[in-house]
């Protein structure tokens, strides 16, 4: 389509428009053809709607006003090592999901935007078996591919009431809702019993230590003695090393007001708990497997 179609059907100045869609075409997003015409790229095309990676969600995610207003809430992070989005906004990221559902559901969309890479590379890494249960599964992304990739093994997401219910529709839309199951409930109060297996998928990286330790405490006394407690999480490499955890970690630092760590700040942490590290899995992912018994 022409710059000037794509004005009309905006809302846009169509030069203003131009100018922006010729910067976007140089990175490869949009393809630029004569007379100030445009058409996608595969770059592009994973921010409609119905493209599977979600990508479109986490953008949408990453540009609401909260967000923004939260990131530029960086000064007081620095200065005293508080969360920029709860000076801005006056309020937790998770409190305030609670009370709109909208922008909640698009979270949750959102984040299988930004790690859903992960939850095949976690299932396809790790030798799962029995029941595993994911603590904060949100709409059961993680779950879905753990059974499709071990069809002998049960799953139950376990997440606030407003969230399992998007993930018993996941569960029963990818026909494994014989094999999975939702528990509702918060990992603050208690978690199932009786799993094989716990997955906390971007969850410790969300909270302060003393909330992770209630978390993790949480876990330790539902498991069964043998049971394996997995924290997906970007593990945080060596100094001087790019990483995506080293990005991640300043969302945490002025958004959620968590963090990311480094395998000995994991160590250290799952000490606390009364748990042990016994190895970190690489996945075909940023993510790695933290495994702790």
């Amino acid at each position: 389509m022409c710059v000037d179609e794509l004005a009309a059907a905006t809302g846009s100045h169509a030069g203003a428009l131009y100018r922006i869609l010729r910067l976007l075409a140089a990175y490869g997003v949009f393809e630029e053809h004569a007379g100030r015409r445009f058409s996608h790229t595969e770059m592009s095309r994973t921010l409609r709607s119905d493209h599977p990676t979600r990508a479109r969600a986490a953008v949408r995610m990453m540009g609401m006003p909260e967000v923004w207003k939260g990131f530029g809430a960086i000064d007081t992070s620095l200065v005293t090592g508080g969360t920029g989005w709860d000076a801005a906004i006056g309020e937790p990221i998770f409190d305030w999901l609670r009370r709109h559902p909208a922008e909640a559901s698009l979270f949750n969309e959102a984040m299988i935007g930004i790690h859903g890479g992960e939850q095949p590379a976690t299932a396809d890494a790790y030798p799962f078996t029995g029941t595993v249960i994911d603590v904060g599964g949100g709409s059961g992304n993680m779950i879905a591919s753990v059974l499709k990739r071990h069809p002998a093994v049960r799953g139950v997401v376990f997440d606030l009431p407003h969230v399992v219910a998007e993930a018993a529709a996941r569960l029963k839309a990818e026909g494994l809702e014989g094999r999975g199951s939702v528990a509702a409930g918060s990992f603050f109060e208690s978690v199932p019993a009786g799993g094989d297996a716990y997955i906390l998928s971007h969850i410790v990286h969300d909270w302060d230590e003393a909330k992770c330790l209630q978390i993790l405490g949480h876990v330790k006394a539902a498991k069964r003695p043998d049971a394996k407690v997995l924290i997906v999480e970007m593990v945080v490499p060596p100094p001087n090393v790019m990483h995506p955890g080293k990005v991640l970690d300043i969302t945490m630092l002025t958004i959620a007001g968590g963090q990311e760590r480094t395998e000995e700040e994991y160590g250290a942490l799952l000490a606390k708990a009364g748990l042990r590290l016994t190895r970190v899995i690489p996945t075909m992912s940023p993510a790695s497997i933290v495994e702790a018994e």
